[in-house]
């Protein structure tokens, strides 16, 4: 039986365990799969003691890039992005299946980016993953992050995007809140407070937008996409990246090849058993 965990600074609503349970009974595995809540300092004294344990771990918000340390190498998008979302603990290899995820996300709701100008908001783990991914799919990509530090490693890590330290442009098809404000003590909240100018920043940004995406998934419908509902566009929470990124991740725990059909159909399956 496959020992796997989810980890990450709250994971208390977090839907891992069902989903990965579903896949991989679905894949002929049975597994443990637990959520584990870890503060900064219980990451740093327990992250041995799990290695130890679990065959693979999944990692979360703040943890992507702070796992780097334990890891003897990375592989796939993990190397390309700098963050890591999936961990076999027998090689410590990280992975990162975030961009696969989010990509197939995307074109199973009808989302097409290529060409689209799109801001995404946050360049941490997440929004690093997500920067790439629509790079590479071929959408014209602004970022803004708040940390001018952090902001500074991705541009000179990828180049080719649009950094904003501050929003001093308007005019996006899509707006994509990788910040995971939103969520557990920022339920209700927004990525962005009214600006200088006295005005909303997140109502001027959507105003011309065709449609707005949140990875977050819990709440199913954030502020910011209960927002941009309110406006007319379409929305688009993160719960069907999370189940193609754990099924990529699953894949990589089994030693088995994707397949996109595969993938779907197992997401619609889900979708009927959980809905």
């Amino acid at each position: 039986m496959l020992k796997l965990a989810v980890i990450g600074k709250d994971v208390s609503k977090s839907l891992s365990p069902q989903m990965h349970r579903f896949i991989l009974r679905r894949m002929g595995y049975e597994c443990e799969y637990d959520k584990i809540s870890l503060t900064e300092a219980e990451f740093e004294a327990r992250a041995e003691e799990l290695f130890a344990y679990y065959n693979g771990l999944n990692v979360t918000i703040p943890y992507k890039q702070r796992i780097l340390p334990f890891l003897k190498r990375l592989a796939g998008d993990a190397k390309t992005f700098g963050a890591v979302n999936t961990v076999v603990t027998g090689t410590r290899t990280g992975y990162n299946t975030d961009g696969a995820g989010f990509l197939m996300m995307l074109e199973e709701a009808g989302f097409c980016v290529k060409g689209k100008r799109v801001l995404v908001l946050g360049a941490g783990g997440a929004g690093r993953s997500c920067i790439y991914a629509l790079r590479e799919a071929g959408a014209e990509v602004s970022a803004y992050e708040r940390d001018g530090k952090r902001l500074s490693a991705v541009y000179a890590d990828f180049g080719d995007f649009t950094p904003f330290a501050e929003i001093s442009s308007y005019d996006f098809d899509y707006v994509f809140n990788c910040t995971g404000i939103g969520m557990h003590d920022t339920v209700g909240k927004t990525p962005f407070v009214p600006d200088q100018m006295g005005e909303d920043c997140l109502l001027r940004i959507l105003k011309n937008a065709e449609g707005a995406v949140d990875l977050i998934y819990e709440p199913e419908e954030s502020a910011f996409l209960r927002l941009a509902k309110e406006k007319g566009k379409r929305v688009l929470n993160g719960e069907a990246m999370l189940f193609f990124q754990a099924y990529a991740a699953d894949c990589i725990f089994t030693d088995t090849e994707r397949d996109r059909g595969t993938a779907i159909e197992l997401w619609k399956q889900y979708r009927e058993e959980y809905s």
